[in-house]
């Protein structure tokens, strides 16, 4: 018999599995995986909620209130990060990252299995989670106390695939201090919808509309915007639209890194993806915190920009 109830639902992936299996094969890596998949499991119960099922590489639970399902999140990211990293080939070592997405409404409880529109958003909001990132929805935030809203950083309303409202949403950040208090503590007014961003490279300012976008980071003559380094692939990061959000996603051998302002964090992406939000610094295969590193900082914009290809910061 089916059944209505108010839950939060948490769907969570292995973002990064696929270097897995390219280096281990399907059986030996299915075999990791499982093995990785065992102590976030252990999460869900401990914090009170019930995995209602495993989907491959991730998983989809629910739990009676809000505050019990971001505990089960950080937990289940933190018991990741302390797992030993796994040989993939001669030289390289890693795990996948964990990324979660968190939203909050009536479910259908039918067969042990959950749907409904909350069931929907969720699944819709973890497209959009980076790698190592927990993203909620604004009915989840609402509900948590304010201790732990404050370490969460309202991103721009995205437009999930499938649905006509956008949904807004908060990322979780384990930095914590005034400068996550102010973000919270902010006019909740509806943000602006992204009309572009810009970057800022060897002295000059580059400005791109919305309609200017996807655009290439790179070392090659075709890039919108070149880097000339050796650290540099040819196509080395790509920003694009998705759903009224900046994704950045990592195209290189080496690697990107991004580091949002007022953070020491800095987010490591080797062919993965965050969502870009505020202003940062983006590190091309070296982090920010090199200071020999190939670094563009960016900044998004909320108001039209004008069409400006270049502009000298010094004269």
């Amino acid at each position: 018999m089916a059944t209505i109830k108010r839950r939060t639902v948490l769907f969570a992936d292995f973002r990064g599995s696929t270097a897995l299996y390219e280096a281990l094969g399907n059986a030996q890596a299915s075999s990791v995986v499982s093995e990785l998949m065992r102590p976030l499991v252990r999460c869900i119960p401990a914090c009170g909620g019930q995995l209602v099922k495993t989907l491959g590489d991730g998983l989809m639970a629910v739990f009676p209130n809000s505050s019990d399902a971001v505990v089960a999140a950080v937990q289940m990211q933190e018991e990741l990060e302390r797992l030993p990293p796994r040989q993939l080939d001669e030289g390289r070592t890693g795990l996948p990252h964990l990324q979660v997405a968190i939203t909050a409404g009536e479910v259908v409880e039918m067969g042990g299995d959950c749907f409904g529109d909350a069931v929907n958003v969720a699944a819709r909001l973890l497209e959009h989670a980076g790698d190592g990132e927990l993203l909620v929805s604004r009915d989840v935030h609402d509900e948590l106390v304010w201790e732990v809203q404050s370490r969460f950083r309202r991103l721009d309303r995205v437009h999930l695939r499938g649905r006509n409202e956008p949904v807004e949403i908060f990322q979780f950040s384990r930095q914590t201090g005034p400068d996550t208090q102010v973000t919270q503590l902010e006019d909740a007014s509806e943000p602006a919808e992204v009309q572009g961003l810009e970057l800022v490279w060897a002295g000059g300012i580059h400005t791109y509309h919305r309609d200017e976008l996807p655009l290439v980071l790179g070392r090659a003559a075709g890039a919108n915007l070149i880097v000339d380094d050796a650290r540099v692939s040819r196509s080395h990061a790509r920003i694009e639209l998705q759903g009224g959000a900046l994704q950045l996603t990592d195209l290189s051998i080496n690697g990107t890194f991004v580091r949002f302002a007022g953070e020491d964090e800095v987010i490591s992406l080797r062919r993965g993806s965050c969502t870009l939000h505020g202003r940062g610094q983006i590190g091309l295969g070296g982090s920010p915190n090199d200071p020999s590193a190939p670094v563009v900082s960016f900044d998004l914009l909320s108001d039209p920009p004008e069409r400006i290809e270049t502009l000298p910061l010094f004269n």
